[in-house]
């Protein structure tokens, strides 16, 4: 979500400055919509979208199919099989399902919703996802108190958050921690949010209660058990402890991928982070709000963004979540032009791994409590 369009009681009090220079996002958008209609394509999915689409599902089924029926027997080939489908369940959440919660994959309702429930396949529940993503991270991006991403127990990843001692090696044990990200979604983490966005009334957003969000969450929970761990333990003929073995290198492994692309984006050295002040306004506008709090990354790496969803262009893609991610290295150079004419910063890193070592950098200063 571009700005908070849900009912005003289903949000947090956050008010952003209007009188932040508005005619900024004015002028941006006037020049990204101008970028369509010059070259008269469509805001939605494209050719190499659809492309991506069936490859990345493919490297997560496929494997999971050798397995089922018998083309793969060796312990090696099993544990392989399901490494691949980690990445493949990385390159759904990061380049299909994403798009689609977003209302970025089509411009039919029902073929992004039929798309965007693809991460129940994957362990999550995608009506929490939305919430916590397009309604909390999008709108209140690396706000204390309000972006769920940046607010975890076993971690400090703002300069807002309170310090603990715990925190001092974090820069050592983070990425055992984002292994174990996607594991601890589909174990615990839906049922927590659960709770927390009934009492918060972010359920009531989405049309849902209480009891019918539980519900869906236990049926998905229940079937994904049962397809992705029972029925290989029945079937394929290894040891029940290999199997769930490789079942947690599935997720360990995509739970590291999309922790570092995510992770990229907000909490590195350059970006910001802002509390409210007394009267729950935070200081700048929506839009270089979003500049102030995001970065890219390996932007030139053409496969690397293919790969990764776009979202290593994320200015572009927090200031247009709704346009699809194959666009986006169409428009940086839109955005950016615009922002230097503001005087707005623009971060970037030119590689992934000075973008990582920044990641890391600033989760040591965190942990150490260091300015």
């Amino acid at each position: 979500m571009t700005q908070n369009t849900m009912h005003p009681k289903s949000l947090p009090p956050v008010k952003f400055n209007k009188k932040d220079r508005p005619e900024f996002f004015v002028l941006l958008r006037q020049r990204v919509n101008q970028h369509f209609t010059d070259n008269q394509i469509s805001r939605h999915c494209n050719w190499s979208m659809r492309l991506k689409t069936v490859f990345m599902l493919s490297v997560y089924m496929v494997p999971f199919a050798f397995m089922l029926t018998g083309v793969i027997t060796s312990v090696g080939a099993i544990l392989a099989a399901w490494a691949m489908m980690g990445f493949g369940m990385a390159g759904i959440g990061l380049s299909v399902m994403h798009d689609a919660n977003h209302g970025a994959y089509s411009s039919s309702k029902f073929v992004n919703k039929a798309i965007g429930s693809i991460s129940n396949f994957i362990g999550g529940f995608h009506t929490n996802w939305i919430i916590q993503h397009n309604v909390l991270h999008h709108s209140f991006t690396n706000v204390h108190g309000h972006d769920e991403d940046i607010d975890k127990g076993v971690m400090r990843f703002s300069p807002n958050q309170a310090h603990k001692k715990m925190f001092r090696f974090q820069a050592y044990y983070a990425t055992f921690f984002y292994g174990l990200m996607t594991i601890y979604w589909f174990v615990a983490k839906d049922f927590e949010q659960l709770i927390r966005y009934d009492r918060k009334n972010l359920l009531a957003g989405q049309g849902l209660t209480f009891k019918s969000a539980l519900a869906q969450i236990i049926f998905h929970k229940t079937w994904y058990a049962l397809v992705f761990i029972v029925l290989p333990i029945m079937v394929v003929p290894v040891s029940w402890s290999i199997l769930i073995t490789g079942f947690l290198l599935m997720h360990f492994i995509c739970g590291v991928i999309l922790a570092y692309i995510f992770q990229l984006a907000h909490v590195i050295e350059e970006t910001s982070f802002f509390k409210q002040d007394e009267t729950g306004t935070v200081e700048n506008n929506w839009a270089i709000h979003q500049l102030s709090t995001t970065a890219n990354f390996a932007n030139t790496n053409r496969v690397f963004s293919w790969l990764v969803g776009g979202l290593n262009f994320q200015i572009e893609h927090h200031l247009f979540p709704h346009i699809c991610h194959v666009h986006y290295q169409h428009l940086s150079p839109i955005v950016r032009q615009t922002a230097e004419e503001y005087g707005i910063p623009y971060h970037q890193h030119h590689t992934f791994l000075s973008a990582l070592k920044s990641h890391f950098t600033l989760l040591d200063r965190l942990g150490r409590n260091v300015a």
